[in-house]
């Protein structure tokens, strides 16, 4: 249950860096209240997981999966550059957080 929470306290972070963005300056009431309710349920997920998975696995997991949801994002909807080396080093954070699930 823990990986669960925690793949989805992952996928959350890459809500609120998104909502994060769309706040301007925390300028904008909607993204404002989407961010910081998906922050609480990302920390308080994160939390949640780390009772029984290491602090490094955990946090570490959560990381990758954030920093990829948000990269995905902004080259599939925001037009950041998509490029070989991009999916390539993107390809290598989610070999990298497999790597922790399977050696956990």
């Amino acid at each position: 249950m823990a990986w669960v929470v925690l793949v989805l306290a992952g996928v959350l972070e890459t809500v609120w860096a998104v909502a994060l963005e769309a706040t301007k300056g925390f300028s904008r009431p909607v993204p404002t209240v989407v961010f910081a309710v998906a922050l609480a349920f990302s920390m308080g997920g994160l939390a949640y997981a780390m009772r029984s998975i290491p602090l490094g696995t955990g946090y570490a997991v959560w990381v990758g999966i954030g920093a990829v949801g948000t990269a995905l994002y902004g080259m599939l909807a925001m037009g950041d550059t998509v490029s070989a080396a991009r999916i390539t080093c993107l390809v290598l954070i989610v070999g990298g957080v497999v790597g922790l699930k399977v050696l956990h």
